[in-house]
């Protein structure tokens, strides 16, 4: 990717849909914007930047979902705070959780589920946001996945839980990964880009629901909701009730895998640049628009 050192022209996101964030009344679509936010186990408070943002659709009319990954690095216009009026401009859209939690303890998920809504156009309703902890938990429950490794990742840099170093080598094959592992093949990005991360966060995600199918491990996870909830709590947190999530599970269950779509905001949407002495993406915005209905549907802003 050529990366320019200019000033970046004004941003103006073309939002289809406002600012309110609106629950999902259960039969139109459904998103929900899930945050990774870098959080070690010896850290406490939510002032973490987003280290993965996903867009999850669920169009019930098409029975399709759409899985569309935003890089940490795009740079968008995060919306003034409508209640102490603080006006943020342009940041990294990996920014828009700590400052809303920085602005008012519990407005981080807010702000960035506002900040996709107003530039991508897709009206979000509801977030998840999870720390590694719970990603670990959460694949150990299941016993691990199987993910095909395309080539070998080799990270001598690989960061620890404590700033640290733990070096990291995957081989390339089909791969069983405990909780550890798959965090570390999601996050590692010192061999190739962050558009590949996300492709391989994405790759982690299906290849946790086709274990959940495959080993018909839903019955047993619905049975054990609460126990596995108050096992995971910690290190989740969501505008969606548990109930909700069960429910969701059990609809995914019979989304047939090819109506399954994904996508990427990768270097075929965006401009790299410096700007300020920091490397920024720009929306390539009369691109995103395509893109965005080839993931979510021609009916995505509705």
């Amino acid at each position: 990717m050529a990366v320019a050192s200019v000033t970046p022209p004004t941003l103006e996101p073309t939002p289809t849909v406002g600012l309110g964030i609106v629950p999902w009344d259960g039969q139109h679509r459904l998103t929900i914007l899930m945050m990774g936010i870098d959080k070690r186990p010896n850290e406490t408070g939510t002032t973490f930047r987003t280290d993965s943002m996903i867009v999850v659709s669920i169009d019930p009319a098409t029975k399709n979902v759409g899985i569309l990954s935003v890089p940490r690095d795009l740079f968008v216009d995060i919306p003034t705070d409508t209640v102490v009026m603080n006006a943020y401009g342009l940041q990294r859209v990996n920014a828009a959780y700590v400052i809303g939690e920085l602005a008012r303890p519990g407005y981080g998920a807010q702000l960035a589920m506002q900040t996709i809504q107003y530039n991508l156009g897709i009206r979000i309703n509801n977030y998840v946001v999870y720390d590694f902890g719970a990603v670990i938990s959460g694949i150990d429950y299941i016993g691990g996945i199987d993910i095909d490794v395309p080539s070998p990742i080799n990270d001598p840099f690989y960061p620890d839980m404590y700033y640290g170093y733990d070096p990291l080598y995957i081989p390339a094959g089909h791969i069983h990964m405990d909780g550890a592992l798959t965090l570390k093949y999601a996050r590692t990005r010192h061999q190739t880009s962050d558009f590949d991360r996300a492709k391989r966060q994405q790759q982690v995600v299906l290849a946790a629901r086709d274990k959940i199918l495959s080993a018909n491990l839903l019955p047993q996870l619905i049975l054990h909701a609460g126990e596995i909830w108050s096992k995971l709590n910690q290190g989740i947190h969501s505008d969606l009730s548990l109930d909700q999530m069960l429910r969701l599970v059990v609809y995914l269950k019979n989304v047939p895998t090819g109506n399954i779509h994904q996508g990427v905001i990768d270097i075929n949407y965006v401009t790299g640049m410096m700007y300020q002495g920091q490397s920024i993406l720009l929306p390539e915005r009369a691109k995103l628009g395509p893109l965005l209905v080839q993931v979510f549907g021609a009916n995505y802003n509705s």
